[in-house]
């Protein structure tokens, strides 16, 4: 049968080289039964993952490649949809984890859901932009963001190896970076999780000031630690830093 197709609007760059897939593969530690795959395309990480005695499922929003998974992996149990869409709550009762060489136009709105998703999702190994794997991963420095610091919250994360433009199928304009996130111990915020998120925000929304200026619009509580951690940048702090700073906002 012949090869799907990359579709643009999907942001679709078929990985062509099983070595490298093997490898995504290899980074899951399988804390789970349940398994979901994102945008499984012609199947290059399916094929490790088909006869697994695990509860394996791919989600796949485009027709002609879940027609290809259907006649090349006939037992295969594959949902047809929107992964954004999806609520994981019907596809099992269990705790899931993701695997997938994420789609580059939808990889942070897909964090943001595992974010929101983290009592549920325990274990995610992504191949993303390199961009947006390393920043994901970034404990402190420039490259850190949002997301960032909202993931780091919830899960130990690992870069774990760049991929190269020409392993795909059209070729990305950019290299590639796989990912490994891991759910920690920590079971909630020690701080009110909406103000956290808000102070955060408004950290990064103006990342080139310091947080003395970010946060005007927030009464502090303040004291020496809180003093000395406003004088910093937010690409400056850890999730640690943010809890503390939240932990005084006045109510």
């Amino acid at each position: 049968m012949k090869k799907v197709s990359a579709k643009k609007h999907l942001g679709q760059h078929f990985l062509n080289e099983p070595s490298i897939a093997k490898n995504i593969v290899n980074q899951l530690e399988y804390k789970n039964k349940d398994l979901l795959e994102i945008g499984p395309g012609m199947g290059i990480l399916t094929q490790f993952l088909y006869n697994k005695n695990i509860n394996f499922k791919v989600i796949e929003i485009d027709s002609e490649s879940v027609f290809y998974l259907r006649l090349n992996y006939p037992e295969l149990n594959i949902i047809e949809g929107d992964f954004l869409k999806l609520n994981l709550e019907e596809i099992t009762k269990n705790k899931l984890s993701l695997i997938g060489n994420f789609p580059y136009n939808i990889s942070s709105q897909i964090l943001f859901k595992v974010f929101e998703n983290r009592d549920k999702i325990t274990e995610v190994i992504g191949m993303f932009q390199k961009e947006v794997a390393e920043r994901v991963a970034c404990t402190k420095g420039k490259k850190k963001g949002i997301l960032s610091v909202f993931l780091q919250a919830f899960y130990n994360i690992d870069y774990c190896f760049t991929v190269n433009e020409y392993v795909f199928t059209p070729a990305p304009k950019v290299k590639s970076g796989v990912i490994k996130m891991i759910r920690n111990e920590r079971k909630e915020l020690e701080c009110d999780e909406k103000k956290f998120i808000q102070i955060v925000k408004a950290g990064y929304n103006q990342r080139r000031k310091t947080l003395r200026n970010a946060l005007k619009s927030f009464s502090l509580n303040i004291n020496l630690e809180i003093d000395e951690l406003l004088q910093k940048r937010a690409e400056q702090l850890d999730v640690e830093d943010f809890i503390t700073i939240t932990k005084n906002v006045q109510q």
